[in-house]
């Protein structure tokens, strides 16, 4: 006897755009105002469920609740460092574990967010893949992220009449004032290029102007360097910053870190960067983590150099985060200061990032691999 389907979960109502609720109205044959009164409160209310939507009839909401799930993500862990970094592991409705940082700025919050659950592109310093790839994210779970880390700040806030304190004098680990997210990088678990249409999906919704209204020139995609998926990006039309980790400076020792560099070599890479710099005027950020005696030397720096010199981008070097499945470690910062130094003395913007959050697993993937291997 054959087995039965297992019935199909309602789709996510954070993946939906308002286009969508528009044209859920019309299906429904509902006036179209409900459509807005329906955005507003997934985006703006943060609704729970359904029956917290009382400005709809309740047979509407009923009738909702069958066909479109409010809640796809829980949170099920919630790390904190002393400078103020929240690290969340969220339950997606399958049991899959994902992750997303919440790091505070001096006047606002950034917050790094996950498209996949694991990774399929194996970078050598990288938790993600280690545990392999499982499947790509959905637009809802995408969004899901992000309403689950406002709904945070918006809980940890001073109640009504206590003393805020003042924006203008916000203190390093203290919650910016602005109850929202103020940056988005799609920068966690997984590629974001490799589950392209939720991702754009996604950072649609979040870019919206009524919904959370975060600017594309906040919202920053970050890439292995899936080239043509890049290429695609440039034709988009959006202002969105695009980070691409490099970490080497030539191919053979990229390949033996980032097996994706076999597929797309640098010279392809690179023109397609420049191609979207060219249509959207967005210079690339290049992602450089600093493992000691790897890529770290003089000579690393200097070939570094001949590659990007008379560029408009930026480099950012990390001193590598510990991970527990990578032998490398972070160079001393005479050697960092060095390596800076040579790209700036070069005419290269650069940028240096300490490593925050390294108490709550900060690296990608870390706290779901520490829960899978438990």
């Amino acid at each position: 006897m054959k087995t039965p389907d297992k019935p199909t979960a309602p789709p996510a109502a954070w993946g939906l755009e308002l286009t969508d609720w528009n044209a859920v109205a019309s299906g429904l044959r509902i006036p179209a105002y409900r459509a807005k009164q329906i955005w507003a409160g997934l985006q703006e209310q943060l609704i729970h469920s359904w029956d917290d939507l009382t400005s709809l009839p309740i047979d509407l909401r009923r009738q909702l609740a069958e066909q479109y799930a409010v809640e796809v993500l829980t949170i099920s862990e919630v790390s904190e460092t002393p400078d103020g970094v929240r690290k969340f592991l969220s339950r997606c409705r399958d049991g899959e574990l994902i992750e997303s940082v919440l790091i505070p700025a001096e006047d606002r919050w950034t917050l790094c967010i996950s498209s996949q659950a694991g990774c399929a592109y194996a970078c050598a310093f990288c938790a993600s893949g280690k545990a392999g790839f499982v499947r790509d994210l959905t637009a809802g779970e995408i969004v899901g992220q992000a309403l689950l880390a406002t709904r945070w700040m918006r809980a940890q806030a001073p109640q009504e009449g206590a003393p805020v304190e003042a924006p203008e004098q916000p203190r390093r680990g203290k919650a910016p004032p602005l109850l929202r997210p103020g940056n988005i990088v799609v920068m966690g678990m997984g590629e974001p290029l490799a589950n392209y249409d939720e991702v754009l999906k996604a950072l649609r919704i979040l870019n919206a102007p009524n919904g959370l209204n975060i600017g594309a020139r906040h919202i920053t995609i970050s890439t292995c360097g899936l080239v043509p998926s890049i290429q695609r990006l440039a034709d988009e039309g959006f202002q969105f910053e695009l980070s691409v980790s490099l970490h080497a400076p030539n191919d053979a020792l990229r390949s033996r870190i980032m097996p994706v560099n076999k597929r797309w070599p640098l010279a392809e890479l690179f023109a397609a960067c420049q191609d979207y710099t060219a249509k959207t005027n967005r210079i690339i950020t290049f992602e450089y983590t600093l493992v000691r005696d790897l890529n770290d030397q003089p000579e690393h720096a200097h070939e570094l150099v001949k590659r990007l010199r008379g560029w408009k981008c930026c480099v950012n070097l990390i001193p590598l985060s510990p991970v527990d499945e990578f032998a490398g470690a972070a160079p001393d910062d005479r050697t960092c200061d060095a390596f800076q130094a040579t790209l700036k003395n070069a005419g290269i913007q650069t940028t240096f990032r300490r490593s925050r959050g390294r108490g709550v697993n900060a690296a990608c993937g870390q706290l779901r691999l520490r829960r899978l291997r438990a």
